[in-house]
């Protein structure tokens, strides 16, 4: 095969194309690499309220911002230990809700809440996958191991597409353990069911972030107390610089470039110029909320003290109004996390297979009420919070806390433990305990995305209406 023969200025100009190139990939790179660009302003919280009341979106009765919240534990609940006695206003908590007595009047245990795509149909095992990839998109995950995951777009992710352009952050994922994207952890299915609950779209998990530090800093810049606001502006600056330099790279090796690797530069552009209307857009927000409190230092050691400071950093998104949409994963479906701080040294995955063991079926009711420990814990703190209609966030906010495994031991998605906090600004009716007999989850998810001002989604997942009585 014949080489071709450059002179000394060809080879010139290809050296320096191949340099423009590098540098210009490399410059995208990092730009691409920047963890949060909607992290630059906000509004103050009446303003962004305003907003949304004159767009019909996300207020409460009395103008301010409602929140909408999904909190996540795994491997299901004892039910015996899990459903009240009695019915409506008139019931009793049971052993496992105990711990909510004091915000008794701010929620509802609803019971008769399915997720039938969930179960086994034709797929065989892997009903943990299945729980958590079902539980907020209400549909039946492809079963792959392999880069070809599919599942839906998630309730939280719908909502957050009508209401998010009100805050700094349409959306915030958070989880308690590690995240895995990718390999296969349950008979088959791809571990990116089982450590995301938010997707953005059939084949886009939105990853949670699990370090509280890297939460705190993206929502509200790095540095202590006085400091986080410039080091917002300062990454701002960095950003922009970043994409001035991309652009002029891209500018200088456009007429250098074939049709195909042309086209390519234009698709990368386009990323690039959705990245510059996303900072633009931030020009009508003020500055950034500097909390009065410390940066988390990290991942606590104690897992009681990692599910607590990230339930006090979703309080903080919420209470600064940087977002409206938020979902935490306590641990991935299937976890075997031991629970030494409770006396439990097994695994809680293991427990949960007790084939009716009284010793085995009692430490998962325990663990059970350690979970419900740490949501009590959460939702007093959005009550004593004011808001600035001076009610409480728990008055204006609507927090599902619950599991896509109804019965951990055999594996069923019927009937779900679940409980929704908060008032929903006036829309919600609190302090019941309400049986809905066999319905889709995803039926209760369109009523709630009503009350958020996303009223025109017709079908979600496997809805078959909207859920009366909430």
């Amino acid at each position: 095969m014949s080489r071709q023969i450059l002179s000394s200025s060809d080879r010139a100009r290809q050296r320096q194309f191949n340099l423009s190139r590098r540098r210009f990939l490399q410059g995208l790179g990092a730009c691409i690499a920047l963890p949060a660009f909607e992290s630059m302003a906000m509004p103050g919280v009446a303003g962004a309220a305003t907003q949304a009341a004159d767009a019909g979106l996300a207020v409460t009765n009395s103008g301010a911002p409602l929140r909408m919240a999904f909190l996540y534990f795994p491997n299901g609940a004892i039910p015996a230990s899990w459903w009240p006695t009695g019915e409506g206003a008139d019931f009793q908590l049971s052993k496992t809700l105990a711990p909510l007595a004091g915000v008794k009047e701010k929620l509802q245990v609803l019971s008769g809440l399915d997720h039938r795509n969930a179960s086994p149909g034709g797929d065989g095992g892997g009903d943990h996958a299945r729980a958590s990839g079902t539980f907020l998109t209400g549909v039946r995950v492809k079963k792959t191991s392999g880069s070809d995951i599919h599942a839906g777009v998630s309730i939280d992710q719908v909502v957050a597409n009508h209401v998010g352009h009100l805050t700094r952050f349409p959306s915030l994922e958070l989880s308690c353990n590690p995240v895995r994207r990718a390999g296969n952890c349950d008979s088959g299915y791809s571990c990116a069911y089982q450590y995301n609950l938010s997707w953005q779209s059939p084949v886009t998990p939105m990853a949670p972030e699990p370090n509280p530090r890297l939460l705190f800093e993206r929502i509200f810049g790095a540095g202590s107390h006085g400091e986080r606001r410039e080091s917002v502006k300062l990454r701002e600056k960095q950003q922009q610089s970043i994409l001035d330099f991309v652009m002029e790279d891209a500018q200088t090796i456009d007429a250098e470039l074939g049709n195909r690797d042309r086209q390519k530069l234009d698709e990368y552009l386009t990323s690039i110029r959705e990245i510059e209307k996303r900072i633009q857009e931030a020009e009508r927000f003020g500055d950034t909320p500097d909390p009065d409190v410390d940066t988390p230092p990290g991942i606590p050691g104690a897992y009681k003290d990692y599910v607590e400071i990230m339930h006090d950093m979703m309080l903080l998104a919420f209470q600064t109004d940087s977002t409206r949409v938020a979902s935490l994963i306590l641990a991935h479906e299937g976890s075997n996390r031991p629970f030494p701080e409770i006396g439990i040294p097994e695994g809680h995955h293991d427990l949960s297979h007790h084939q009716n063991n009284p010793a085995k079926v009692e430490k998962v009711a325990q663990i059970d009420y350690f979970y419900c420990q740490q949501f009590a814990r959460f939702l007093a703190k959005m009550e004593q919070t004011k808001d600035v209609d001076g009610k409480s966030l728990l008055d204006n906010s609507m927090i599902i806390y619950g599991s896509g495994n109804a019965d951990g031991n055999r594996h069923t998605h019927l009937n779900l433990p679940i409980v929704l906090a908060g008032a929903g600004g006036g829309k919600l009716t609190p302090g019941r305990y309400v049986k809905h007999g066999g319905q889709p989850m995803s039926n209760l998810f369109l009523s709630l995305a009503d009350r958020m001002g996303v009223s025109d989604v017709p079908r979600f997942g496997d809805s078959t209406g909207r859920l009366g009585d909430v």
